[in-house]
């Protein structure tokens, strides 16, 4: 079965205000390989393999979950490049949600990032005032890309 993340990218102009009352996690996350993407994440007690096919506003993604010592295991294989953020779920209208990533490094980088269920309404979608440039198609802004 393929599953598709159908996602856009933006700068921020600025924060939203009461910033800490979203949920929120630490992400620590690292890179087995870039073509194709093959990812770790620690988030919280959850950690994950990631797959991510070629593509920038569509692409194929797939996660698999893993155990604390696989994944310490392979993020020896990072060589230390690893990308830590705090991501914000902050709901918008039509119920979707901006995942806000203030970066810890890179340092002084901050994206949202927005989730559709179809490229129609990707293609569809008003940004909040509060979004910056959309970069979903640059790809010095993939995080894979970042390390």
């Amino acid at each position: 079965m393929e599953n598709m993340e159908i996602e856009r990218k933006f700068l921020v102009k600025e924060l939203p205000a009461d910033l800490e009352s979203y949920t929120h996690h630490a992400i620590e996350q690292g890179y087995l390989c870039t073509d194709p993407t093959v990812r770790i994440r620690k988030r919280g007690d959850k950690y994950t393999l990631t797959y991510k096919g070629r593509g920038l506003m569509e692409r194929e993604e797939y996660n698999l979950p893993l155990n604390e010592e696989a994944y310490l295991h392979l993020r020896e294989k990072t060589d230390g490049h690893l990308i830590k953020k705090v991501r914000y779920l902050i709901p918008l209208e039509d119920g979707l949600t901006a995942e806000l990533d203030i970066f810890e490094y890179p340092k002084d980088l901050v994206i949202a990032e927005v989730e559709f269920k179809s490229r129609e309404q990707a293609d569809a979608f008003k940004p909040p005032v509060w979004f910056g440039a959309d970069v979903t198609d640059d790809r010095k802004y993939h995080n894979s890309n970042m390390i």
